[in-house]
C-alpha cells in the first residue's frame, strides 16, 4: 500500500493520498478520523481487542464511510456503496449521474492487512497530531 501525507497548500489541512487501488482510504482518513485523537484511539483499541480474541469483527459506520476490522484484514467502503443509494432511501443514483459521460469514482472500497492498517493509523496520528 503506497501513500503519502501532505498539507493542503490552500487550507493547510492534512491530506492522505493513496495509490489507485487504496484510493478510498485517503478520504476516509480525512473525513472519519481527521485530527480526532479519540477516533484514532477507538480504532487502535478495536485492533488490539480483535488481536486478543475479544471480538471477531468490528464494524464502525461513519458519516460517509464504514470500516470493518477483522483478524485477517480491514475493509473500508463508502456508505453509498453499502446501501446502494445516495440518501439511504433505497433509491439508486439519479439517471443524470449514471450517464457514461460522467466519471464516478470506481474505487468505493479498499482493504489491507490489520498490521499495515495499525502502522498507517500510527503514522497518520503522528502526522496530524504529533503522536508517537
Amino acid at each position: 500500500m503506497e501513500y503519502e501525507f501532505v498539507h493542503d497548500a490552500i487550507t493547510g489541512e492534512a491530506r492522505a493520498l493513496f495509490s489507485l487501488e487504496h484510493e478510498v482510504i485517503g478520504p476516509w482518513m480525512e473525513v472519519e478520523v481527521g485530527h480526532d485523537v479519540t477516533k484514532l484511539t477507538k480504532l487502535l483499541t478495536a485492533i488490539d481487542n480483535i488481536e486478543k480474541g475479544g471480538s471477531q469483527e468490528v464494524l464502525i459506520t461513519g458519516s460517509e464511510y464504514s470500516i470493518t476490522l477483522s483478524r485477517d484484514d480491514v475493509s473500508i467502503q463508502t456508505n453509498v456503496s453499502m446501501n446502494g443509494s445516495l440518501n439511504g432511501s433505497g433509491e439508486g443514483l439519479p439517471e443524470m449521474l449514471t450517464d457514461e459521460h460522467i466519471h464516478l469514482d470506481q474505487n468505493e472500497m479498499a482493504g489491507c492487512g490489520l498490521d499495515d492498517f495499525r502502522a498507517l493509523l500510527l503514522s497518520w496520528g503522528q502526522f496530524t497530531n504529533g503522536l508517537r
